[in-house]
This record gives C-alpha cells, sequence and structure tokens, in this order.
C-alpha cells in the first residue's frame, strides 16, 4: 500500500434484532491519528464514477461504505503507485486516504452505494481543498498496482472501466 493508506476492518455485534458496528472512534489511532472536525455522507448510483481529486492543505479522508460496493483507488503521480480497494457494505471496513494522493471511487455492482467519510478539515466554501482532473485522465498511467508490476493494467491509461475477469 502507499503510505499512509490503511484499511481497518470493522466489527458486527449481531443478535436478534440485527447488528451494531462502531464505524470511528477518537481512540483508534491505528486508522485515524488526526481530529474529526466533518462527517459526510453521500449516495452513488450504479456506474458512477466519482474521481480524480486531491487535498493540498493535509486532508485525510476516511470512507466507510454502508451499502452497495465501491473501488477506492488512490494514485502517486510521483511513483506511478494505484492502489486500489474493494470495500462494501456486506464487510464493513475503514479506507483512509491521505489527501495529498489523487482519489476517487467507482461504483461496482447493481445497487448504489452509500458513503460516510470522515475528515480532519472542514470544507471552506469560498476557498476549497481540492485539485481535480478528469475522471479519465490519460495521463494517469500506473507502473504499480496493488504492489504488483505484472498487473496486466500497469503502464497504461487508468481504465475504471476495466472487465475484472477475462
Amino acid at each position: 500500500m502507499l503510505n499512509g493508506i490503511e484499511v481497518k476492518p470493522l466489527r458486527r455485534f449481531a443478535d436478534e434484532r440485527g447488528f451494531f458496528t462502531e464505524i470511528m472512534r477518537r481512540d483508534w489511532k491505528d486508522i485515524f491519528e488526526e481530529e474529526i472536525v466533518q462527517a459526510n455522507f453521500s449516495i452513488s448510483y450504479p456506474g458512477t464514477v466519482r474521481a480524480w481529486h486531491r487535498h493540498l492543505r493535509g486532508q485525510v479522508d476516511c470512507f466507510v461504505v454502508l451499502n452497495g460496493a465501491l473501488k477506492i483507488c488512490a494514485y502517486d503521480d510521483d511513483t506511478q503507485e494505484l492502489d486500489e480497494i474493494v470495500s462494501t457494505g456486506e464487510n464493513l471496513q475503514v479506507v483512509r486516504i491521505p489527501g495529498h494522493y489523487w482519489h476517487g471511487f467507482k461504483v461496482i455492482g447493481d445497487e448504489g452505494a452509500y458513503l460516510v467519510y470522515f475528515v480532519n478539515r472542514v470544507y471552506d466554501y469560498e476557498n476549497p481543498d481540492e485539485e481535480r482532473r478528469p475522471w479519465n485522465d490519460p495521463t494517469v498511467v500506473p507502473k504499480v498496482i496493488n504492489g504488483r508490476e505484472d498487473d496486466e493494467r500497469c503502464n497504461k491509461p487508468w481504465d475504471w472501466f476495466y472487465p475484472p475477469y477475462k
């Protein structure tokens, strides 16, 4: 994984009424040492790609998919490394993305994705901490994907719609 990216599986406590899961705690220093100052919720429809953006003033995002499934990606321009993480509402986890990496996601599957994410910077409407590039930017060309140089998608422009099987 790129430095600072973390994935923390979350525990479900089930009984005959349903289940309960803690999705963020201040004492989880292994995943989020920064202070949480804002929580956001988004719904994205099947097939939607929300990419690419990054934060230049130190924002860190912690994603929790509550429903549906996302392919979350982070890309480092300097090393040309890309990490790809599949996160679902069926297998709850926190995915921590340091904001200086280009990042985004694609909804996979046939249902909408519900995403809650926690950040350490309040959104500034007048001066947003975001830099954007198109979701299909041909200059996003990973040399390494998930730590592998032999992935057939390496050394090609990133394709969010590349089939997961042949």
